[in-house]
């Protein structure tokens, strides 16, 4: 199969517009006991959802560069699929107010007077420390005073106009500008990213290695992959690349795949791994401070419940359960042609808190990582374009693998009919030589009789018999 970024090329209609149905599964981590975790008792969530978003992908604005690169808009849509769901987007959540709680860990270290002012703000403007929204609300955007009143003096403090929702910028919006290398001219770099936003770094971050562009787009890679094989890609949600490892060897709906999964030092510190020094400021290990890109608010970025994160997190909050069957990601790929056959990708998303003095909001909040919620973007390959596959990758191989052996068997036999023929033909001219031979033979002793009784016997032989 021709994997190549060309409009000539067989996959490319599928790279253009991916077949694969995507969803995106959010769960949300709805607080039982804010009253009490305001006066510094310990969080207590319940796990609620799934709310199942369908993801639409289309890619628009594809323009091939000189470069052997080409460069495109991918713009995503969610619809809400209540049949897949566990509740409705109408269903109320209490969760910590993300504006209040950010707002007041920037503070933390300003003048008093600004705190003070501040907290009068609040007052006034009706805000909390915790909200109850709406799933919808708190996906897709609400309107609040606060929002407004930071719109309006400080225009480019956040991308949300109007409304502030978690999901609120991705929905009908592009993840950037990519660039990658289409592999036409060198097949080594195929899909590989040249550049994001007319970026080959970003400056998130405080190393060159973690601000490093590596890997694809996330949609697709390198064919020909073996287990020694990785796979990177950029992810603009998480203002970084990523590396995942290869597991193991396994099979979908009949056809072969590789399945990669995230290592233990994705989302690991400083301390544990060095290289990801440049993430921090870093707190416990398992968790990524994602502030810098988002905004200076105090959020992390995991997996769900705290998998694969030191142990004290997931005991600083009560109802976190991590286990890998239901929070670990994973990518199946098939190996020869680098396309993604199944795949699940969860990540949370938490928020730091605790008190801050001057700040009555914040009350006395003991210092937390407490989840939001957790999502997960999964998507497989199924019905034209799966067994379009499966008949070409699997039962076209086999059938010329099958054929290979037929058609060995054949020449055999096509080699043995003038092998057999020549000696059939050897036996026929032996018979025939031979039987001429014993002929002649015959005929010379039939001869040599006959000579014998012409020839005149002694006269004494005549009288004998005459008087016989």
């Amino acid at each position: 199969m021709n994997v190549r970024i060309d409009p000539s090329s067989l996959s490319f209609d599928m790279w253009k517009q991916i077949p694969v149905p995507f969803y995106l599964s959010v769960y949300f981590f709805h607080v039982l006991n804010p009253n009490e975790v305001l006066q510094g008792g310990k969080p207590q969530v319940q796990e609620r959802g799934p709310y199942v978003y369908r993801e639409f992908r289309h890619k628009s604005n594809i323009t091939f560069n000189d470069n052997d690169t080409v460069s495109f808009l991918e713009y995503r849509s969610f619809q809400f699929q209540p049949h897949k769901s566990r509740g409705l987007e109408s269903d109320y959540i209490v969760i910590p107010n993300i504006l209040v709680m950010s707002a007041a860990m920037m503070m933390e270290d300003r003048p008093m007077s600004l705190k003070l002012m501040m907290t009068l703000a609040f007052t006034t403007l009706g805000e909390r420390a915790f909200m109850n929204r709406t799933v919808g609300e708190i996906m897709w955007g609400y309107e609040d005073p606060l929002m407004n009143l930071i719109n309006k003096y400080f225009p480019n403090m956040f991308p949300f106009k109007g409304k502030f929702g978690l999901f609120a910028e991705l929905n009908n919006s592009n993840s950037g500008l990519f660039t990658v290398f289409t592999g036409v001219k060198d097949f080594s770099r195929i899909h590989l990213v040249d550049k994001w936003n007319g970026l080959s770094k970003v400056s998130f971050w405080h190393s060159d290695q973690c601000n490093m562009i590596n890997g694809t787009a996330g949609q697709m890679w390198a064919p020909f992959m073996s287990p020694e094989s990785s796979l990177e890609f950029y992810s603009p949600e998480a203002c970084r690349s990523m590396k995942l490892v290869y597991k193991e060897a396994a099979l979908f709906e009949g056809i072969p795949t590789y399945r990669f999964v995230a290592p233990s030092t994705l989302f690991a510190n400083g301390s544990v791994y060095p290289p990801n020094e440049g993430f921090c400021p870093c707190r416990e290990s398992g968790i990524q401070n994602v502030s810098t890109c988002r905004f200076s608010a105090p959020l992390f970025l995991s997996h769900p419940h705290f998998y694969n994160a030191d142990p004290v997190l997931a005991e600083a909050v009560a109802g976190l359960h991590p286990n890998p069957e239901e929070h670990a990601l994973f990518l199946d790929i098939h190996p020869v042609t680098g396309i993604p056959m199944n795949c699940s990708v969860k990540l949370q998303l938490s928020l730091y808190m605790k008190a801050v003095r001057g700040i009555g909001q914040t009350g006395s909040i003991q210092p937390v990582v407490l989840p939001l919620l957790w999502f997960g973007e999964s998507g497989a390959m199924e019905g034209k374009t799966l067994q379009s596959f499966y008949s070409q990758l699997v039962l076209l191989p086999k059938v010329l693998h099958y054929a290979q052996y037929v058609l060995l068997a054949l020449g055999c036999v096509l080699l043995l009919v003038p092998i057999v023929y020549q000696i059939r033909s050897q036996e026929k001219c032996y018979l025939f030589w031979s039987g001429s031979k014993k002929g002649s033979k015959d005929k010379e002793a039939t001869q040599a009789y006959s000579e014998t009784l012409m020839t005149s016997a002694p006269k004494g032989t005549v009288l004998h018999e005459a008087r016989l």
